[in-house]
C-alpha cells in the first residue's frame, strides 16, 4: 500500500500544470469502463458530465475523471482526457464510434497571482491531455501539483492529497482531493489538522490536536473575509473502491463518503463552494449492501478526510507577492 489512490488495481492518476497561470489538472484514468456517481454539496459547483453519473440515467461506466482549475475554462480538461482515451481506442460504443466518458469538475483559482492571460484558447485541453498522457500507477506526486497547483484554503496553501485503507474484509478504498476551499482545514491558524482523529502513521505531520479549544479556533474564517463570492473556491474529491458495487449503491458511498470534508474543512459545504465527491468502484470484491455499504462509506469518509489534510500539508506556497504561506513554512517539517 502506498497511501494513494493508485493502491486500486486498474487506477493510474497524471498530473499536468503550468507554473506561469498557477494552475494545473489532474487526470484519473480506469483501465476498464467503471461504475461512478457523484454527491453535489457545495453552492457553486462545475462540472461535466454530471448528470449521467446519476442512478436513473443510462452510462453505467465512465473511463475517467478529470479535475481542474480554471473555473469554468477549466471544464476544457475532460476533452483533453478524452481526446487521449480515443487514441487509445477507448470509449462507449454507439455503433462504429467509441465515446470515451470523461466527467470532471473545476475549482477556482484566478485570483491566485499566475498570468491567466492566455490568449483566445485556455490551455486546459491540452492539460488535460497532458495529464491522461502521463498517468500512471506508480507514486504520483502530491501538494502543488495538477489540479491542486493553483489552490489556496482561507489561512494557507492548498494542494492536492491522496490516502488510503483496507478494511478487515480486505476490500480496499482510496481517495484524491484538490483543496480549494473556502474555509480552514486547520485548526486557528495553529498546526493542527481538523482530521487529526483519523490521521494514520504522522502523514500530515502528527501533531494531534490542540488540548483545548478557544472561541478564537473556532471562529469562522473564510477566504478573502466578508469578500469571498460563490466562485472563488471548491474542494473535488474522487473517492474508489475495489468493492462490487451497484450505480445507486455508489451514489450512496459518495453521499456517505462527502462526510469526510466536513471532518477535514471549517466551514464546509456553504454557498461559497462548489464541492463534490466523485465515487467509482472497480467491481472486484463483494460486500453486504446494507452493513458492508454503510462501513464502506464510513472509511471512504476518513480517507477523504485525510486526503484533505494531506494536500495542505504537502503543498508549497506560490512565488508571487502576497502568496499565502505553506503549512511547512510556518511550522516546518
Amino acid at each position: 500500500m502506498k497511501n494513494l489512490l493508485t493502491d486500486i488495481p486498474g487506477v493510474r492518476v497524471g498530473h499536468a500544470h503550468d507554473a506561469t497561470i498557477a494552475s494545473g489538472v489532474t487526470a484519473v484514468i480506469f483501465d476498464k469502463a467503471t461504475v461512478t456517481s457523484a454527491d453535489v454539496r457545495g453552492g457553486g459547483p462545475g462540472i461535466r458530465d454530471g448528470a449521467l453519473l446519476e442512478p436513473v440515467n443510462t452510462v453505467e461506466g465512465i473511463d475517467a475523471i478529470a479535475l481542474s482549475g480554471g473555473s469554468a475554462f477549466g471544464l476544457e480538461a475532460g476533452g483533453g482526457v478524452q481526446a487521449w482515451l480515443a487514441e487509445q481506442g477507448r470509449g462507449f460504443a454507439v455503433g462504429d464510434a467509441l465515446i470515451p466518458i470523461v466527467p470532471g469538475a473545476v475549482m477556482f483559482d484566478m485570483l491566485n497571482g499566475g498570468d491567466k492571460a492566455w490568449g483566445r484558447f485556455p490551455p486546459y485541453r491540452d492539460l488535460g491531455y497532458a495529464a491522461a498522457a502521463a498517468a500512471t500507477d506508480d507514486p504520483f506526486a502530491l501538494g502543488s501539483v495538477g489540479a491542486g497547483f493553483g489552490a489556496t484554503t482561507a489561512n494557507f496553501k492548498g494542494g492536492l492529497g491522496s490516502a488510503s485503507a483496507v478494511m478487515t474484509n480486505g476490500v480496499r478504498v482510496a481517495a484524491i482531493a484538490s483543496v480549494n476551499a473556502v474555509g480552514s482545514v486547520n485548526v486557528g491558524d495553529g498546526p493542527w489538522f481538523w482530521a487529526a482523529p483519523f490521521e494514520q502513521n504522522g502523514e500530515f505531520g502528527g501533531r494531534g490536536l490542540p488540548p483545548s479549544f478557544t472561541p478564537d479556533m473556532l471562529a469562522m474564517r473564510l477566504k478573502g473575509g466578508p469578500a469571498a463570492t460563490a466562485i472563488e473556491n471548491t474542494t473535488l474529491a474522487i473517492v474508489v473502491t475495489d468493492a462490487f458495487l451497484t450505480k445507486p449503491q455508489v451514489k450512496r458511498l459518495a453521499m456517505i463518503a462527502q462526510t469526510g470534508f466536513a471532518r477535514a474543512i471549517y466551514p464546509v459545504h456553504a454557498p461559497l463552494d462548489g464541492d463534490i465527491v466523485f465515487a467509482a468502484a472497480t467491481g472486484e470484491k463483494p460486500v453486504d449492501p446494507l452493513f458492508g455499504l454503510t462501513e464502506l462509506g464510513a472509511v471512504a469518509a476518513n480517507v477523504i478526510a485525510r486526503a484533505i489534510a494531506r494536500g495542505v500539508y504537502e503543498a508549497k506556497a506560490l512565488p508571487f507577492a502576497g502568496a499565502l504561506p505553506s503549512w511547512k513554512d510556518r511550522f516546518g517539517k
